[in-house]
């Protein structure tokens, strides 16, 4: 259950890639979660405050601040907020990495909307 503050349900996106984020913003809408689209990580930093999402996923691979910088940084700015990674270039040292920095989980892409349906439960539904 997200903590006092946070928007209900409310996932943040963040892609560069325009097309990446309309399909993420349609699945997230579709499975009943409230999408914030960011084109730039920093967009999002900046927006923090104003907006109070419940999760965050995030590209790996970003022009500026890529998902493991922004990854960092949420973590001093709100160590709670639980953040999906996806990649076009999935490797066991990039998920092993993610994770250690502390990513709830790491997708390759493609993935089905089953398996960020279940990542996205996993992240609502644990308290």
């Amino acid at each position: 259950m997200p903590g006092p503050g946070l928007t209900p349900r409310a996932v943040a996106i963040v892609d560069d890639d325009p097309a990446v984020r309309r399909a993420l913003t349609r699945l997230t809408e579709a499975l009943g979660y409230v999408p914030m689209p960011f084109e730039t990580a920093g967009q999002l930093l900046a927006a923090l405050g104003t907006v109070e999402p419940g999760c965050v996923v995030t590209d790996l691979q970003m022009p500026g601040l890529s998902g493991l910088d922004l990854l960092r940084r949420l973590r001093l700015r709100r160590p709670r907020l639980r953040v999906i990674l996806i990649t076009a270039t999935p490797s066991d040292a990039t998920r092993r990495q993610a994770l250690a920095c502390g990513a709830f989980a790491c997708l390759a892409k493609p993935f089905d909307a089953e398996e960020l349906e279940r990542c996205l439960a996993g992240v609502f539904d644990t308290p």
